[in-house]
């Protein structure tokens, strides 16, 4: 630079001219080692790292490429070339310092942003992310880098320590707690959450009161983000999951059975005690066979033991078509290939309503998978609406339309043959 400032003045120039043509030359000479700099480092060295990066088996390199860690840290390069030669402009080295300095900073800080991204990424090719999601502790590290850096610039830039900065800091710490509340809530939640697996990403959660219903897709600082099963999308700040209750249906997903709990409801004008040839019908039936021939001799047994007089069917014991009926009902689930049989399983009978007698079947299927669930329960109940005739048994059903219209066609008729005979 000294040999420039020679140059011109040997040449014999006003000094004024040599003052302005030298910071214009020397300017231009900084940016154009500034542009071949940034060249080398972006063309030539980055390419370099692109190629070792892509032909290594690595496998999270490429996403290391992908966040662009290496090109942002190269934006340094060309804040240290001016930094270095501040110097040269001693009337406004100081500002020039400064001013490189932040630059730097800011660089420093999108590299460490993009840097602590790509391990995030990372982190989420293994199974364990699942289960310990680190996004939301990456976020406050994220933070607190970026807490250091802004006290770093205000610091280089007014010239003052950072200790007196951070000094200040402690008297608006009620201030900071205000506007972090959110952060700070949810870091605490995320420690819980993750502390106790109570979610995971993958995990079908419901809770109602945000109306979310469906699987976790990402677990972050403030918020839980859920695809509802309608693929909308619901986000439910983070420390509500550990203030409210929420269901999470992992544990059903990961036992193999999800529970089948319905009822089938029955007329009970049709319930009765089976006659002679009901029970000739039912012991020809592949899943009442045993059933039959085993109760029929126990009912023998006591009534013979207890000299029961069964002219009169109230006295002693007797088969009825609702006990036979759920005893089809277990036997038929027992043998249905779509129900876990090392699950609980059993058909019983609930309190009578105004709606009949509820008879219900609380047992698992062997699939956890919605569509294979929903058939297998419409597979059961559409057999069961189907045999219950056969039983001697009436599905209740309140009056429709269809009813009340045919019960007016045959009073009519009923009432039209009655004048006809008067």
């Amino acid at each position: 630079m000294q040999f420039i400032n020679n140059l011109l003045l040997d040449m014999e120039l006003d000094p004024i001219v040599v003052k302005y043509l030298s910071a214009t030359i020397k300017v231009l000479l900084i940016g154009l080692l500034c542009i071949i700099a940034n060249f080398i480092s972006k063309r030539i060295v980055i390419r370099v790292i692109t190629r070792v990066v892509m032909n290594s088996k690595v496998k999270w390199g490429k996403m290391i490429l992908d966040r662009q860690v290496f090109r942002k840290l190269s934006h340094i390069v060309p804040a240290i070339i001016i930094y270095s030669f501040a110097s040269t402009f001693p009337n406004y080295q100081s500002v020039i310092e400064k001013l490189a300095v932040t630059y730097i900073i800011i660089v420093g800080l999108v590299f460490i942003q993009s840097l602590l991204n790509a391990i995030n990424d990372i982190y989420k090719t293994f199974e364990i992310s699942k289960v310990k999601p680190i996004k939301g502790y990456i976020q406050v590290i994220n933070i607190i880098f970026m807490t250091i850096g802004i006290i770093l610039m205000i610091s280089n830039l007014i010239g003052e320590s950072p200790l007196i900065l951070l000094s200040g800091i402690g008297a608006l710490s009620a201030v900071l707690m205000l506007v972090f509340k959110d952060s700070l809530l949810g870091l605490v939640a995320g420690i819980q959450l993750t502390g106790n697996d109570m979610v995971r990403v993958g995990d079908w959660i419901e809770m109602p009161k945000y109306g979310a219903d469906g699987d976790v897709i990402d677990i972050s600082l403030n918020t839980v983000q859920v695809q509802n099963f309608d693929k909308t999308i619901t986000m439910i700040p983070s420390y509500a999951l550990i203030s409210d209750s929420f269901i999470n249906w992992r544990g059903m997903q990961s036992s193999g059975g999800r529970r089948l709990k319905r009822s089938l409801y029955i007329d009970t004008s049709s319930i009765k005690f089976c006659t002679e040839e009901m029970i000739d019908k039912f012991i020809k039936v592949h899943y009442l066979s045993d059933y039959i021939i085993q109760k029929e001799r126990e009912i023998a047994e006591y009534n013979a033991k207890n000299q029961i007089n069964r002219d009169n069917p109230v006295n002693g014991r007797a088969l009825t078509n609702i006990g036979v009926f759920r005893a089809y009902i277990s036997n038929y689930l027992k043998n249905h290939e779509g129900i876990h049989k090392n699950m609980t399983l059993m058909v019983r009978q609930l309190e009578p309503s105004e709606h009949g007698l509820p008879i219900e079947i609380y047992a698992f299927t062997n699939s956890v998978e919605w569509a294979v669930y929903e058939t297998v329960q419409s597979d059961i109940f559409d057999h069961l609406f189907a045999v219950a005739p056969e039983f001697g048994l009436r599905v209740f059903q309140n009056p429709s339309g269809a009813d009340l219209r045919t019960f007016a066609e045959e009073s009519s008729s009923k009432a039209l043959v009655g004048e006809r005979s008067y």
